[in-house]
């Protein structure tokens, strides 16, 4: 490997001030000032995330540690005077209070790094190689990260460029490690933190996702892959990178089966981002811009096709059954039809908007927006199942992905969405312009019933079948009965109530969260009820016309006599038909 040109030094003199002190030394190589940046957000997680506002101390020195020049020109933008400089020097702290997969943590158990959180960057030199030297605050403790790690003393590692330091988190502390191989390939799984989790089954049910994922795509296009996991009592997402993934789980969350049914959907998840956005990714995402927005119409088949297949890729591997599948496909159908902001954003929409809604949601956010994870994972369901019945099973949305993965995959130059659109297309061999213009740059309503029916399954509505409907969510918080979201169009939304609102009485009488339902239960439908509430200390009151009842969630289930062919179909899809 060639010789670093730009060396970091992380220190963790006192795990207890929640901060790292780093060291970043480079040859300005001539030049009379030196550009350095940090990140304003990191791959995988849309949102301007502002990471300067936790850097502090910067300090620059010459070879000879004499202090040099420098001003600060923009939240996360410095330059240093550099003329006749031979080495350049700088010193900084990050502060690390705040866990979650894409910021830093830092405290007396362990350190976790995320690079675009915490390594500036020299403006022009992002493709010189780098290597970084982790200094533990003692000796017991550990280093773990994709990084290469270097021969000799210390925890020394050697980047390429600076994109791979920022896709290659960093796990500092006396954290367990359990290693495993599969297809010949070197796989960590690194865990911090106690709770129940049991590794051996873990390591066992992670090798059957990698394997049938490896399975889809041919192959693993690494030599070796680290697994991040984090237990603690807040938190529960991931975050992907090129040879490795963080997650973040409920520390007591792997013994229920429903739970630690949702940790697998969650690796199957972050893993099969190494192919689907790591490596095929959107045109807009091919080189990232490290300073501001990087926006694409495409997240929905990054995010939402992943999701999809987080879904089916347990269930292929024979972790869970076809009925759990089932299960979390109605919960996943009941999240977009109690969206009424499905008929007001496009999916191609939410994916280009992801940096200023998806992240950023409010109390109108239910009426505004829609997940591209969400509806994107129904969409390319939706796929999946027009080309598997257009081609008689011998083709599926799989068939896609092999073909996005060949040509622009492997050798990772980014796709378009006209040729994400062409490809399916050309899998499918049909038209897809009515498809497109509908379900993905449109808002018409996706027909999930027509596309499940050939399957033998259906969708039926449960619960709050029996309340009228009156058209709101609400919740105790801090000893108060606080109205949460007020579907667009629902009574509650037509007498004026507003999320935010102190829900007091119902027809003069108190009413909390816990009995709401039960009292709705004592009204029929056309019957007007009065509502109080407290909105911004004023006492209002409210006549609300209440509607028909609405199902509380939607599941999907085999018809009552399914005929031989529906029975093959989902035979074909599923492994196995639904009893």
């Amino acid at each position: 490997m060639p010789d670093a040109a730009i060396l970091y030094q992380v220190a963790i003199p006192n795990p207890a001030s929640h901060a790292a002190e780093v060291c970043m030394s480079l040859d300005p190589g001539g030049r009379p000032v030196v550009d350095l940046k940090l990140p304003v957000w990191t791959p995988g997680s849309y949102l301007v995330r502002e990471y300067a506002r936790h850097l502090q101390g910067f300090a620059a020195m010459d070879d000879q540690g004499n202090s040099l020049s420098w001003r600060k020109v923009a939240k996360n933008h410095w330059q240093v005077m550099t003329s006749g400089v031979a080495t350049l020097t700088v010193r900084y702290q990050v502060l690390a209070p705040e866990l979650s997969v894409r910021t830093n943590h830092v405290d007396a158990s362990h350190a976790f790094f995320t690079g675009a959180a915490l390594f500036l960057y020299a403006v022009g030199a992002e493709e010189q190689p780098l290597r970084v030297t982790i200094v533990p605050p003692s000796a017991d403790w550990q280093v773990t990260t994709p990084l290469e790690r270097l021969a000799g003393e210390g925890w020394q590692f050697w980047a390429a460029d600076y994109d791979t330091l920022v896709d290659s988190p960093i796990e500092v502390g006396t954290h367990a490690v359990y290693s495993f191989e599969v297809q010949g390939r070197a796989h960590t799984l690194a865990v911090w933190g106690q709770g129940n989790l049991n590794p051996q089954r873990a390591v066992a049910d992670i090798r059957k996702i990698i394997e049938v994922e490896a399975e889809l795509f041919g192959g693993l296009p690494y030599e070796r892959y680290v697994f991040l996991l984090h237990l603690s009592s807040q938190g529960n997402g991931g975050l992907e990178h090129r040879d490795s993934c963080t997650l973040n789980y409920p520390r007591f969350g792997f013994q229920a089966p429903e739970r630690y049914n949702r940790f697998l959907n969650l690796v199957a998840h972050e893993f099969f981002h190494l192919w689907n956005v790591k490596r095929l990714r959107p045109a807009e995402l091919a080189h990232f811009d490290y300073d501001q927005e990087n926006y694409t119409p495409s997240l929905w088949f990054s995010e939402g096709t992943t999701s999809y297949y987080d879904l089916l890729i347990p269930l292929r591997a024979g972790l869970y059954d076809v009925a759990w599948f089932l299960k979390e496909l109605g919960e996943t159908v009941t999240r977009l039809w109690a969206t009424p902001g499905r008929q007001v954003q496009s999916l191609s929409e939410a994916s280009f908007d992801a940096w200023i809604k998806y992240y950023r949601r409010d109390a109108y956010s239910l009426n505004t927006q829609i997940s591209y994870y969400l509806k994107g994972a129904l969409v390319t369901l939706m796929l999946d199942l027009l080309i598997r019945q257009r081609h008689d099973h011998q083709r599926s949305f799989e068939d896609v992905l092999r073909h996005l993965w060949a040509e622009f995959g492997r050798p990772e130059r980014g796709f378009t969405a006209a040729d994400l659109r062409a490809t399916v297309e050309a899998v499918a061999e049909m038209d897809l312009a009515d498809f497109w213009r509908d379900y993905i740059d449109g808002t018409v309503e996706l027909p999930l019933a027509e596309a499940l029916a050939p399957y033998g399954l259906r969708i039926v509505a449960e619960g709050g079948l029996d309340t009228p409907y009156l058209g709101l969510t609400s919740r105790m918080e801090r000893g108060q009965h606080l109205i949460q979201a007020v579907p667009f169009d629902s009574p509650a939304h037509r007498a004026g109530l507003d999320p935010g609102d102190e829900l007091l009485a119902l027809d003069g009488l108190r009413v909390t969260a816990e009995d709401l339902g039960a009292r709705l239960r004592d009204y029929a439908p056309g019957d007007t009820v009065t509502v109080t509430v407290f909105r911004q200390d004023r006492l209002q009151t409210y006549e609300v016309i209440l509607g028909p009842p609405t199902a509380g969630r939607w599941a999907v289930v085999p018809v009552d006599t399914p005929t031989a062919a529906q029975k093959q179909a989902c035979l074909a899809w599923l492994g196995a038909f639904p009893t």
